[in-house]
């Protein structure tokens, strides 16, 4: 309807304009990885569940009648950074689980948790990588950032937060040998260099508002639309069906 009334539209895809994830794609359009086989995405953190604790969320995250769940929240953001960065999802195999089933509201009221609260997807991309994500409020962190992607290519790695990238080239891989009964001698971690920020990031909001109002002002070009959006939202839904049915999905390709 809105490119039928010749009105110009769009969804925000924040994510994609944090630090973080823009030194990842410097990497990727620089061709750092040579070919990219796998991604890895952690996000997540315990979310308390509003008894001892007051809730970092609010309560009706947690309740499928009220549009909970983090499958409906979260699978639309890995869909635009899986698209713009690494290619489009193909297929999606999905497991959604509500693992706290008892949490309290607002106003210290018990109530039943009835939507997912983490979720763990495969995504098989254009061009044959595989994209492993899991997503959970009731998760502890241990990782340097509340999300986190690893993405391994013939030619090096990267690990990218919001914020930070760290990078490990193929010249400079350890070659570690499985022992279990001695202690590591490799210091995994500071085998890693930090990508440099070559520059200033903006608020990621502020970034993308920003080239939206100079598309709709100027009629620059403008690729996140209301198409994007409903991309999202049927990865979503087809996570959703994907664990009800026990099954791997076909993601086709949404158009006018």
């Amino acid at each position: 309807l809105a490119a039928e009334a010749g009105v110009k539209h769009g969804v925000v895809q924040d994510k994609l304009f944090l630090p973080g994830l823009l030194k990842l794609r410097r990497l990727v359009e620089g061709g750092f990885f040579g070919e990219i086989l796998s991604v890895r995405g952690e996000f997540g953190y315990w979310v308390f569940e509003g008894d001892w604790q007051s809730a970092q969320r609010p309560s009706w995250n947690y309740r499928a009648q009220d549009g909970g769940g983090i499958v409906a929240d979260m699978f639309p953001h890995w869909d635009y950074l899986l698209h713009e960065l690494f290619g489009r999802v193909r297929t999606v195999q999905a497991l959604a689980r509500t693992h706290i089933g008892r949490r309290w509201d607002e106003e210290g009221k018990p109530y039943e948790a009835t939507a997912d609260d983490a979720a763990y997807g495969v995504f098989e991309l254009e061009g044959g990588a595989v994209a492993q994500i899991n997503s959970s409020w009731a998760v502890r962190v241990h990782r340097d950032e509340l999300v986190e992607f690893q993405v391994d290519g013939t030619q090096g790695s990267a690990v990218a937060g919001l914020r930070g990238c760290r990078i490990q080239h193929r010249g400079a891989t350890p070659k570690p040998v499985w022992n279990p009964d001695l202690p590591q001698p490799e210091p995994f971690r500071a085998q890693w260099q930090e990508v440099p920020d070559n520059g200033p990031f903006d608020n990621g909001f502020k970034a993308q508002w920003e080239l939206f109002l100079r598309h709709v002002v100027l009629d620059e070009p403008w690729q996140w639309d209301l198409l994007a959006g409903a991309r999202g939202v049927q990865l979503a839904e087809l996570g959703l069906r994907s664990s009800a049915e026990g099954r791997r999905l076909p993601v086709p390709e949404v158009v006018l």
